[in-house]
């Protein structure tokens, strides 16, 4: 376990907003100190990315800050739990004492996200890959899902249970865009348009504008300030791949070793889990994640989460906001699996509590199944 908590957690504007990059990182920013009973003047270490070439530079020049330590670390999704590890070896070694961790993106506003994404013409996979036309991620997912389903003779209807769960929880989070969307069916995930075979756009995160902060102290700290303090018990990480020219096995994720590392420092393991929240950006991310971080076995995941187990109600809450698949995904989106784990161990879920959480995950996953990173947290005893 480590000496440093979260104290503040809070969410930008969601959805589409019509607002600014900078904008929605202030919101985000502002609204979690106030969360904590803090103020920018509190502020000397900030962990950002997203914003532009120098975006923690960028943001802590907007917000008017001079920080003694900053983190900008462009790692796609799992970027935010990497800071916290970062955040609390900053926070422990003295080096500053009061970190914010922000990400916002107005993709949807701005239109700034493309089906291809990003192609890189000038990398030495590009020569092996673009010919082909890969949609950048969504067709290296697809992959990673064909392969699993045929190892393992897992069918779509099952693969489907997690978008479905996801629109569950939704449906139960004000905040979320799917919120009043209604059910989701495994048939109309099946019946969604084909995006990358054999992923439908239901299987696909959402694409919207929004962002979160967490405000990181020492515990000692924030057991005197304005909301119970969420303890960062262990975290680990893995940076694996770039692209997946060379990658032996689809369906083995670096994950793996995060996970191991991650219980391995806050001395638990999966059965202390009381609720997970874990990167959604296609269903497939899912299944593969629960496998490697050790919740079921290879090959065990679709026969695991059927009969409503990841769904309200189950005996295992996941992605509890409703995920990248029904809440929200501006695209990054790490650091709101951070937010809501904070908030249902501080038990202010609503409708979507976990009775008695005392300990969470978060698990992000950045890149084409390229960077893992997990961190546990638990409530103060």
């Amino acid at each position: 376990m480590t000496g440093v908590a979260i104290a503040g957690a809070a969410e930008s504007d969601l959805g589409v907003t019509g607002r600014s990059i900078l904008g929605l990182q202030a919101q985000a920013v502002t609204r979690a100190l106030a969360d904590a009973g803090l103020t920018l003047a509190d502020v000397d270490g900030v962990a950002t990315t997203g914003v532009s070439r120098f975006s923690a530079t960028q943001l802590a020049d907007y917000l008017g800050l001079r920080p003694s330590w900053t983190d900008s670390t462009f790692a796609g999704g799992s970027a935010f739990e990497m800071y916290v590890a970062r955040a609390v070896q900053a926070i422990e070694a003295g080096q500053c004492s009061t970190v914010v961790v922000s990400f916002a993106s107005n993709q949807r506003s701005a239109r700034s996200r493309s089906l291809g994404g990003v192609v890189e013409t000038h990398t030495p996979e590009a020569q092996f890959e673009t010919p082909y036309g890969p949609l950048y991620p969504i067709s290296y997912y697809a992959m990673a899902a064909q392969r699993y389903l045929h190892r393992y003779g897992g069918t779509r209807e099952q693969l489907a249970e997690v978008a479905v769960a996801a629109r569950e929880w939704a449906l139960l989070n004000p905040a979320a865009y799917r919120y009043g969307a209604g059910p989701l069916t495994a048939g109309d995930v099946l019946a969604a348009p084909v995006v990358s075979t054999p992923l439908t756009s239901a299987d696909c995160c959402l694409v919207t504008d929004g962002g979160g902060a967490i405000v990181l102290t020492s515990l000692e700290r924030a057991r005197d300030l304005r909301r119970p303090p969420v303890r960062v018990l262990g975290y680990g990480e893995r940076t694996t791949n770039t692209s997946m020219t060379a990658v032996d096995d689809l369906t083995v994720t670096g994950a793996v070793e995060a996970g191991r590392d991650a219980f391995a420092r806050a001395g638990l393991t999966p059965a202390d889990v009381d609720v997970a929240e874990v990167y959604d950006s296609f269903t497939i991310t899912v299944v593969l994640t629960l496998e490697a971080l050790g919740f079921c076995g290879r090959g065990e995941a679709l026969d695991w989460i059927a009969g409503g187990r990841i769904r309200p109600g189950g005996d295992f809450p996941l992605d509890t906001s409703g995920g990248g698949l029904s809440y929200c995904h501006p695209g990054q989106y790490g650091v709101l699996l951070l937010v809501e784990a904070v908030r249902q161990l501080r038990g202010e879920c609503g409708e979507r509590q976990v009775p008695g959480a005392e300990v969470a995950l978060a698990h992000g996953t950045g890149g084409i199944l390229s960077t893992h990173a997990t961190v546990l947290l638990g409530v103060d005893r």
